[in-house]
């Protein structure tokens, strides 16, 4: 779907911060999302932490840098960092041009694949959460 000139796939659940992720059997893809990498502009690092990290919810495990700005990236579930996109090491940029292909970031094998429905999902609590962060940073 799109709100305001921003794509949010339907298919895909969303942490707060603006990474999203998706479900591919037990594992999960996660990735920046269109509005994220919009306001960050170009992308220019990825910190790609070591796999076998575990990850607890909510705590910081990794950062994005674009010219303007730094942030962090925030665990969407407890687990295990399976594989993060080594691609990004050479071109970062490829957040900005497919972040829902092939500008992927991080493979992961949560602890438990239903703490995945804690995370924001389905298209009218997508639109309310997106458009209340349109209103605040724009």
């Amino acid at each position: 779907m799109e709100i305001q000139g921003y794509v949010m796939p339907e298919d895909l659940h969303y942490e707060e911060h603006h990474y999203w992720v998706r479900v591919e059997g037990d594992m999960l893809i996660m990735g920046m999302d269109d509005f994220a990498q919009k306001m960050a502009g170009d992308i220019v690092f990825v910190q790609l932490p070591f796999e076998g990290k575990k990850l607890t919810q909510g705590k910081k495990f990794s950062s994005v840098e674009s010219g303007k700005w730094v942030g962090s990236i925030y665990a969407p579930v407890n687990g295990e960092l399976l594989e993060s996109n080594r691609e990004l090491e050479s071109d970062q940029t490829l957040i900005n041009r497919d972040c829902y292909g092939k500008g992927w970031i991080f493979k992961i094998q949560p602890d438990n694949i239903e703490d995945v429905s804690n995370l924001i999902h389905g298209a009218q609590a997508v639109e309310k959460w997106l458009l209340a962060d349109i209103a605040q940073y724009k």
